[in-house]
C-alpha cells in the first residue's frame, strides 16, 4: 500500500507489471496519478488529478507536474510495457496482433505551448476543419472482448506530431520533422519488435501512405484505403534476353474505379460493425508504382449497394473478406480517441513545457487502455448492465458496456478502496455521506 494512497487489489496487481519501468518515487506518482485521472469526474488537468485519488492534502502539486516534466521514464517503454500487459491478458496466445494507426488533434491554447499549431482536425466544429493545437500520432492494438460485439482498440503507443509550417518548428536550420506516416511507421516498428515471430498486421485510413511504408519490418502487413487518383499497374513481365533495362512494371491498369468497372465480383458476406453484411467483393494483385515502387500489393473491392470501398494491402494471403472486417475494426481507435477525450479527460492537462506536453496526453491514453483491461479480467458483470438499462429506460438496446461504464465501475472500486482502507470497519457518518456523493459523481 502506497503512503497517502488507497489502490484495490486488483489495480495494484495490473500496475505492478508496470513497475520496471519506474524508478520507485516515480512508480508510486504513476499508480496516483492513473487512479487519479480515472476518479476525477470534472478538470482532469495535473493537479485534479491529484484531488481525483484524494491526495491533495498528502502530496505537493510539483510532485506530479516534475512526473510529467522531469522524470526519468521514458514514453516509449511505458507504452510497450503497457502493450505486452494487454496482449498477455486479452490476446490469444501466438495469435496476430492487429494494430489500428491514425492521428488526433486535442485543441489547446496559447503561444507558448510546445509543438501546437494550426492543422486539419476532422473533428473541428469549424467549417474549415481546422484546429490550433497538438497532433498525436497513435498506434491501438485490436482486441475482441468476450462482452462486446465490436471490436476494441487499446491505444499503447502515441507519439506528438509537429507539423513542418506553424509557430512549433522556431529554429531555421532544424531538420524538417518527419511526417506522420513515418511517425506511424517507427511506432508500429517499436511494437513489432516488442513481439518477435507474431505477425502484426496495421490498420489504417487513407491518409496514411507513402514511400516510408516501404521499410516495413518483417512479418508486418499495412492495409489502408486506396485514394480515388491512384494509379495501379500490372506486376512486371518476366525478363527477356534483350538490350535495355527491364520493365518495372506491367500494363497500367488505372485508378480504382477503372479496376472496379473491369472486376469479376463475387457475392460474400462479411462481419463488420457489429452485424453482417451482403458484400461483392473483388481482388486484384498489382503495383502501386507512385507510393511503393515494386512492391506487390493487393487490391480489395468491397461495393454495396451505395457505395465501392478500395483497399490496398501489403497482405498477399489473408482472404478478402477478412482484410474487409479488418479494415472495418480500425473504426476501434476513432472510438478510442472520443471515450479519452470526452469521458476521460485527455488533453484537459494545461501543461507547456515540451516534455511535459509530449508525455500528458499519452499518459491519458495508457489510462484508457487499463481502464478497459481491469473491466476485462476483474469489472465487468451483466448485473451492471441491466441496472443501467433499468434506471435508464431509454437505453432500450443497450446490451454490452460502453467505455463510460467500464470507468464508473474502476470508479466505484476506487472509492471503496480509499473510504474502508485503514479506517474502522463501522465508518463515521461524514464517510458515509462522502462516499455516497462520491458513488453519485462517479455515474455522473
Amino acid at each position: 500500500m502506497l503512503p497517502g494512497l488507497n489502490l484495490p487489489a486488483s489495480l495494484a496487481g495490473l500496475l505492478a507489471e508496470l513497475r520496471p519501468v519506474f524508478t520507485g518515487p516515480s512508480f508510486r506518482t504513476f499508480c496516483g496519478l492513473v487512479a487519479g485521472l480515472a476518479g476525477q469526474v470534472r478538470r482532469r488537468t495535473v493537479c485534479g488529478m491529484l484531488l481525483g485519488a484524494g491526495l491533495g492534502r498528502c502530496w505537493p502539486h510539483d510532485r506530479a507536474h516534475y512526473f510529467f516534466a522531469r522524470a526519468a521514464w521514458q514514453l516509449d517503454e511505458l507504452g510497450l510495457a503497457v502493450a505486452r500487459l494487454a496482449v498477455m491478458l486479452l490476446v490469444p496466445p501466438g495469435a496476430a496482433i492487429t494494430v489500428a494507426v491514425d492521428d488526433s488533434v486535442f485543441r489547446r491554447s496559447g503561444r507558448k505551448v510546445w509543438g501546437a499549431a494550426w492543422q486539419h482536425d476532422g473533428s473541428s466544429p469549424a467549417r474549415s476543419k481546422l484546429s490550433y493545437g497538438n497532433c498525436f500520432v497513435t498506434c491501438g492494438i485490436i482486441v475482441a472482448l468476450p462482452f462486446c460485439t465490436r471490436p476494441v482498440c487499446l491505444p499503447v503507443l502515441a507519439r506528438l506530431h509537429v507539423p513542418g509550417k506553424g509557430r512549433a518548428v522556431k529554429p531555421r536550420r532544424q531538420a524538417a520533422p518527419a511526417s506522420a506516416v513515418s511517425c506511424a511507421v517507427n511506432l508500429v516498428r517499436l511494437l513489432a519488435g516488442a513481439f518477435p515471430g507474431r505477425p502484426v498486421h496495421v490498420v489504417a485510413d487513407a491518409h496514411y501512405h507513402g514511400p516510408a511504408l516501404k521499410d516495413l519490418p518483417a512479418g508486418v502487413t499495412w492495409t489502408t484505403r486506396l485514394p480515388r487518383n491512384a494509379v495501379l499497374y500490372a506486376p512486371a513481365p518476366p525478363r527477356v534476353r534483350k538490350p535495355g533495362r527491364p520493365p518495372r512494371k506491367g500494363p497500367r491498369l488505372g485508378t480504382p474505379a477503372d479496376l472496379a468497372a473491369a472486376a469479376a465480383w463475387t457475392a460474400a458476406t462479411v462481419h463488420i460493425y457489429g452485424r453482417d453484411t451482403a458484400e461483392d467483393l473483388a481482388e486484384i494483385t498489382c503495383l502501386w508504382y507512385g507510393c511503393l515502387d515494386v512492391i506487390t500489393v493487393r487490391v480489395i473491392l468491397a461495393r454495396d449497394a451505395d457505395t465501392t470501398l478500395a483497399l490496398v494491402t501489403t497482405d498477399l494471403a489473408a482472404p478478402a473478406a477478412a482484410l474487409v472486417e479488418r479494415y472495418a475494426g480500425r473504426w476501434g481507435i476513432e472510438q478510442a480517441f472520443s471515450d479519452a477525450r470526452t469521458v476521460l479527460g485527455a488533453g484537459e492537462a494545461r501543461t507547456r513545457a515540451r516534455r511535459a506536453v509530449e508525455r500528458t496526453v499519452p499518459f491519458a491514453m495508457l489510462v484508457h487502455t487499463l481502464v478497459i483491461t481491469w473491466y476485462a479480467r476483474h469489472g465487468h458483470d451483466p448485473a451492471g448492465i441491466a441496472a443501467r438499462r433499468t434506471a435508464e429506460p431509454w437505453y432500450t438496446g443497450k446490451r454490452e458496456p460502453a467505455f463510460e461504464d467500464m470507468l464508473t465501475g474502476l470508479r466505484r472500486v476506487l472509492i471503496c478502496a480509499r473510504i474502508s482502507g485503514g479506517s474502522a470497519a463501522h465508518p463515521e457518518p461524514q464517510q458515509i455521506t462522502a462516499v455516497l456523493a462520491a458513488w453519485h459523481a462517479a455515474a455522473a
